[in-house]
């Protein structure tokens, strides 16, 4: 068993697809599934069933992931310190971000730290708050930000910087016509939200707990998954949402969405490390690269 093998089946496992992994991975679709298949062949053990063009672990590749995921992160943090003894002149910074985070907010920061440290190749992964902690946690990711809350006794917090959030509706919405807002009054709109699990969505969430209800009291027309796509639907008049300043930006610009007058607390932006696993160099100084604003 190779790294190489482990790395492909991983990617492979979270892509459910031969073509989709060997296409990120800049292998050839033959050379992804050789590479399974002497991994099955070798322990004589099925790691994948066939549904219909779909593949999907069986319970064997199941039970596999992880450990393999484990020994990759491990492989990862011994390549890391070696890094480290060339002084930042190379290395890899793995790095996850929660969607407003990531798309907004990090790119500047990263640019800079890629200015300063070129030799150091950097790689994010965007996701929900609730992934970006799960990947700091088993090692997937150096550092974390995300906005949302995180309650991992394993990880530690920094916070980085602060978020403003802001309600918006369409510009045919009746809240558009410059009233100000009381909680009492969310429950009486249809609302876009983000999914389960997003730093946005625990915004609002914790509006309506200090209010007394929860997300349950409100008219939910659409969730998703993506920022742009809650942004794209309140302009198209579904509904109002509350979303970092940051997203909504250039709506509000426009003119595409209204803000809408509320009192809102702001949210922190929070960097997680895993308190027992190796500070590399790279993660230490974009830490200080953040710090220096």
């Amino acid at each position: 068993m190779t790294l190489e093998q482990l790395r492909i089946f991983v990617a492979v496992a979270e892509r459910e697809h031969v073509t989709n992994a060997a296409a990120d991975l800049r292998l050839t679709q033959s050379a992804v599934s050789a590479a399974v298949s002497a991994l099955e062949a070798r322990y004589a053990t099925k790691l994948f069933d066939r549904v219909g063009r779909r593949i999907v672990l069986s319970d064997a590749g199941s039970a596999f992931l992880g450990e393999a995921r484990a020994v990759l992160a491990r492989a990862a943090a011994a390549e890391a310190v070696l890094a480290d003894i060339a002084g930042l002149k190379k290395g890899r910074l793995a790095l996850a971000g929660s969607q407003t985070v990531a798309s907004y907010w990090l790119p500047p920061l990263i640019h800079r730290f890629a200015s300063a440290y070129p030799g150091v190749s950097v790689a994010v992964e965007i996701a929900n708050t609730e992934r970006v902690a799960a990947l700091v946690h088993d090692g997937e990711a150096d550092i974390g930000i995300v906005e949302g809350e995180v309650d991992d006794p394993a990880l530690a917090a920094l916070t980085v910087a602060e978020d403003e959030m802001t309600l918006v509706v369409g510009r045919s919405h009746p809240w558009a016509d410059g009233r100000t807002i009381q909680a009492g009054d969310l429950t009486s709109t249809r609302w876009v939200l983000r999914e389960p699990g997003s730093g946005t969505r625990s915004a609002l969430e914790a509006v309506m707990r200090a209010a007394g209800g929860g997300l349950s009291d409100l008219d939910v027309a659409i969730e998703f998954s993506s920022n742009e796509a809650v942004r794209t639907a309140v302009e198209a008049g579904a509904g109002a949402a509350v979303m970092s300043r940051l997203v909504a930006a250039s709506s509000l610009s426009s003119g595409a969405l209204v803000e809408v007058a509320m009192a809102l607390p702001r949210r922190r932006f929070t960097a997680l490390r895993h308190k027992s696993r190796y500070a590399t160099k790279a993660a230490t100084a974009f830490l200080d690269t953040i710090a220096a604003g």
